[in-house]
């Protein structure tokens, strides 16, 4: 019985990452003898075992062969006879098909260390068009993967394609579509998740209201990048930026100008009322990838309260006080700083304008401290009942705010 280190530890140790967990795969051994050394049993669909004292997981050695449609149409073999170079053979990206040994000895049968050095993407064999979850993890890999240089290998795009027009991509279930989403939102490059699906002409079988915002104008004055899906690209990426690994904010950021692919062409390159318009796609993606209703409630008051944010000197006190309400920004206070982190990212988020201040945002969350200082139980202390404390507690929250302004056209 021998024991591999392989996968994502071998990987990020050789691009100098922080280590995860580690996943350790056996050859040579069978579930009698796995149980005898007190490992316990956890795998349902292929033999995975937890280490009595770690509680790490070590999985039999084992090949795959596609039996049916979609990424669970697999018949697994973990005989003992089953070798590491055929266990590794199976993997996705020749980056997670290195082994490591006990003595530190590495097994790359695939070129990984050599793509790694070549900071190259790349698929390990002809049998990556068999498992369509792949092309997403391709894509989730890049937004991870390229801010230290890495691009996607030709053929391995070829290949995504490939799977893109098999129609295989509509097998995925949603749970899994959006645990990848999730995970390229928390990438420091979530744009090339977006890119890299809609270069291998799978994003509008995945996210189809973000494809359909590529090739749709803007006014150059107000985006000198002119293309919607090249501006949202720009903005989820300075959205992982202003907050780092946050994807309740890199989601708003993917819904908020959805409502600008549902602009008339006669109106075009104007976007009128595209937050409005908006709101019924952030809507529909949300339910079909079953999104976290936390999640959905932030990109939807985003999507609907954007340019208000941008144009908040322009505000009337009572105008700013209902956006809050709106916002739930009195219940759920946290949001408003969502909000303006958000709306920040959508600005600075323009060919040219990485750099520029956005005082809106400490403005809105300056004033909504002001208005959220004020409360009912202060009201109630004066004898007001009823209907009355809700309009003095309006009253006295728009002149909290009046007072807190510092910005006013």
């Amino acid at each position: 019985m021998e024991i591999y280190l392989v996968g994502g530890a071998v990987r990020d140790a050789l691009l100098n990452l922080p280590a995860g967990d580690r996943d350790w795969v056996v050859v040579g051994a069978d579930q009698a003898t796995m149980e005898a050394r007190g490992f316990k049993a956890v795998g349902r669909d292929f033999p995975v075992f937890l280490h009595p004292k770690t509680g790490e997981e070590y999985a039999l050695a084992r090949t795959e062969r596609k039996s049916g449609r979609g990424y669970r149409g697999f018949v697994v073999d973990a005989d003992p006879s089953v070798t590491l170079e055929q266990d590794l053979q199976r993997r996705d990206f020749t980056l997670n098909a290195i082994a490591r040994a006990d003595d530190g000895t590495l097994v790359d049968p695939y070129g990984g260390v050599r793509d790694i050095e070549a900071r190259v993407l790349r698929h390990v064999g002809p049998a990556f068009v068999e498992d369509p979850l792949r092309v997403l993890r391709a894509a989730r890999f890049m937004a991870r993967l390229a801010p230290l240089g890495f691009t996607l290998a030709p053929e391995t795009l070829a290949l995504m394609r490939e799977i893109a027009a098999s129609g295989e991509l509509d097998a995925l279930v949603p749970e899994r579509v959006w645990q990848e989403l999730r995970k390229a939102l928390a990438s420091p490059r979530p744009s090339a998740f977006l890119r890299t699906l809609h270069d291998a002409h799978a994003l509008d079988a995945v996210l189809p209201e973000v494809e359909a915002l590529y090739g749709v104008p803007q006014r150059v004055q107000f985006h000198p990048e002119v293309d919607t899906g090249v501006h949202q690209e720009m903005v989820s990426d300075m959205a992982a930026r202003l907050r780092p690994g946050d994807a309740m904010i890199g989601y708003a950021a993917l819904c908020h100008d959805l409502g600008k692919a549902l602009t008339p062409a006669d109106e075009l390159p104007r976007h009128v009322m595209h937050e409005q318009r908006g709101v019924a796609p952030t809507r529909a993606m949300s339910e079909r990838l079953k999104v976290p209703q936390d999640y959905r409630q932030l990109a939807e008051c985003v999507c609907r309260e954007h340019l208000n944010v941008h144009r908040l000197a322009e505000l009337r006190d009572a105008t700013v006080h209902e956006l809050l309400g709106r916002c739930d920004g009195f219940r759920r206070p946290e949001r408003i700083a969502q909000i303006a982190v958000v709306c920040e990212a959508d600005k600075r988020g323009r060919l040219g304008s990485a750099e520029e201040d956005y005082p809106q945002g400490p403005e809105l969350c300056r004033l909504h401290e002001a208005a959220w200082a004020i409360n009912a139980r202060d009201l109630a202390n004066e004898g007001l009942q009823g209907p009355q404390i809700g309009e003095a507690l309006a009253k006295a929250r728009i002149a909290a705010i009046g007072r807190a302004r510092t910005l006013r056209k």
